[in-house]
């Protein structure tokens, strides 16, 4: 007897979607040790030549994520895909060609990271909005969870792959390795078609007026405005010490790109098995599990912070990916069932420019301050300010009281579920 979640992944549009985004992700998990290294290995290169090149992507998705999301809502969601992976496909390899070459501008650096990041503000809204296209509604949190496990799985692939690279030849290979799966991906992408809403045949009445739409959507959930205040103090902080702070203590402390490959590949572990636990349990209030699940990204950030041994800091790191899988799956599968169809993408750029608009200024205040007052010190700060956004939210009465809609609480966890084939793993409601 087939289960919902064999049905979906039989279902030929879903597949590809899968497909598609299981290839971005481990396109995208060769970069962070890559780019992070290839750029601190360059002549004269510091932590603040790498807050410079890492701050101009996270710049572009700060000022285009809007636009990204009003695309998303006007044009075919999987054509707004394709050329986000396409385009990511053409500047990694530019800048992997660059790193090879050992005289890499670091102008030309920020310039295709930049880039990079136009490209990147379509994604996020436009995976948001396509998935309910793809997906019943009833199977949402199943689709989601089956998309975040193939991901992260790739993820983890990539990592292993991507550090041994890195450490073998040099993070320039890994990067063109990147790009050509980036265009595999959009290859996969571009076989979808989609049927497109009515209203998406009239012309839209402008982007101004689409913008303005889609902030009174926005603005009239408390639980999400909320929450996504408490992202953005989370994504300033993440992108300091993720991007920055904890490559710079692994060279100087940990042994090198090794040892951050080894923390981001046991966090990509926990990562799958957040997405598998997501597959079955459905808490009743979801926001308030989001917020919850949130008070575990400090641990790995204060344990960097206070010299911590390389395995200290892994298994924290394990549980940081737990949690923040299953956070994400609740959010997305929320948002995807409180907000309209036809807004949903513009709703998801406001989520998306709120939680990264403070993304840069951590970057780029996290190298100068490394310099100044040394790495591990600055950690403990990000370890603070994320422990102290996750009490506020947590505060708010509509994140504590949001319930999950019926349908979604009912649903019992299919019986060949990946979960059931360990022990049941309780928690809280």
């Amino acid at each position: 007897m087939s289960s919902p979640r064999s049905d979906l992944l039989r279902d030929r549009p879903f597949a590809l979607l899968l497909t598609a985004r299981t290839l971005s992700m481990l396109a995208l998990a060769f970069a962070p040790v890559a780019l992070a290294f290839g750029v601190l290995d360059l002549p004269g290169a510091s932590a603040t030549t790498l807050s410079t090149v890492l701050a101009a992507e996270s710049i572009a998705l700060v000022l285009f994520t809007l636009v990204g999301g009003v695309v998303a809502d006007r044009y075919p969601r999987e054509q707004v895909l394709r050329a986000a992976e396409w385009a990511n496909a053409v500047l990694h390899i530019v800048i992997g060609v660059l790193l090879l070459s050992g005289h890499a501008p670091v102008w030309g650096l920020v310039t295709l990271t930049f880039l990079a990041g136009t490209a990147g503000a379509l994604v996020w809204p436009a995976m948001t909005g396509i998935v309910p296209q793809v997906v019943p509604a009833h199977s949402l949190q199943d689709g989601n969870a089956l998309i975040g496990i193939g991901g992260n799985t790739a993820r983890v692939a990539g990592l292993v792959a991507g550090g041994i690279v890195v450490v073998a030849i040099g993070g320039g290979w890994a990067l063109i390795a990147a790009g050509v799966i980036f265009a595999v991906a959009g290859l996969c992408v571009g076989r979808l078609r989609l049927t497109r809403p009515p209203q998406d045949d009239v012309p839209g009445p402008g982007m101004l007026r689409e913008l303005r739409v889609g902030w009174s959507e926005f603005r009239s959930r408390t639980w999400l405005w909320v929450c996504v205040l408490q992202f953005s103090a989370f994504v300033m902080v993440w992108q300091a010490a993720h991007l920055v702070l904890g490559p710079v203590v692994a060279k100087t402390a940990l042994g090198g790109p090794g040892a951050w490959s080894t923390i981001l590949t046991v966090e990509s572990c926990g990562l799958i098995l957040g997405g598998l636990v997501a597959m079955r349990w459905r808490p009743a209030y979801p926001v308030r599990a989001v917020v919850l699940l949130s008070f575990l990204g400090a641990p790995p950030y204060l344990l960097l912070g206070l010299h911590a041994p390389l395995v200290a800091i892994a298994v924290a790191s394990f549980f940081l990916g737990f949690a923040f899988e299953m956070l994400s799956i609740f959010w997305q599968t929320t948002m995807q069932r409180e907000i309209p169809a036809e807004s949903l993408s513009r709703v998801s750029s406001y989520d998306a420019l709120g939680s990264l608009a403070l993304g840069p200024l951590g970057i780029i205040l996290a190298g100068p301050a490394a310099d100044a007052v040394g790495a591990q010190r600055v950690l403990l700060v990000c370890a603070a300010v994320m422990l102290v956004a996750s009490v506020s939210s947590l505060s708010v009465p509509s994140i504590r009281s949001l319930r999950a809609r019926p349908d979604v609480q009912s649903l019992p966890p299919a019986p060949d579920s990946p979960a059931d084939l360990g022990p049941a793993i309780t928690l809280p409601q």
